[in-house]
Order: C-alpha cells, then sequence, then structure tokens
C-alpha cells in the first residue's frame, strides 16, 4: 500500500463551502440561461446600462455571454432573475 492510500482527504471547510456556492451558481446559471438565453446582450443593456456585459457584443444572446460576465452584471441580472421581475423586464425592453 502506498502512503497516499493510508491518508484520508479531507477538504477544508471553506473549499466544501466554495463549492457548494459554486454548484449553486452553476445551476443558477443554467436556468438563466435556459430561460432567458434568446435574450440580447443589446436588450440587456437598456434595462441595466450600457456596462452591463462589458466585452460582449451587442448582437451576442445571453447564452453565449452568460460564462464570461463580469460580477455586476452578474449580480443585477441574477437578483433580477430570483426576484422573478426579469421576464417582464426583458419584455418591456424589447
Amino acid at each position: 500500500m502506498s502512503a497516499q492510500s493510508d491518508v484520508e482527504f479531507h477538504r477544508p471547510a471553506a473549499t466544501v463551502e466554495q463549492s457548494r456556492l459554486d454548484e449553486r451558481h452553476r445551476d443558477r446559471n443554467g436556468e438563466l440561461a435556459q430561460k432567458h438565453g434568446n435574450a440580447f446582450v443589446s436588450t440587456l443593456r437598456r434595462i441595466y446600462g450600457p456596462g452591463f456585459a462589458p466585452g460582449s457584443g451587442d448582437s451576442e444572446k445571453l447564452f453565449d455571454a452568460l460564462h464570461k460576465l463580469d460580477e455586476p452584471s452578474l449580480a443585477k441580472l441574477a437578483q433580477d432573475f430570483e426576484s422573478g421581475e426579469l421576464e417582464a423586464k426583458i419584455k418591456r425592453a424589447r
């Protein structure tokens, strides 16, 4: 037996908690992409302002831009998604 197999592997509590947060974040992004992935970044900029999704083009869809959103953009989007307001905001902005 190797020395490694004799040692139990324990993840630090902070790492476990971060893994849970990352998993919830991925789940939320998956729901966002599924429900609103066809929304154009230009539409979302009408809602959140010109600084939304820096580095993404106006003609990009949320599905393609979601993985590279900065934290402020993602936080605004997630807040409206979780409160159930995002769909109505997108409809009004179109």
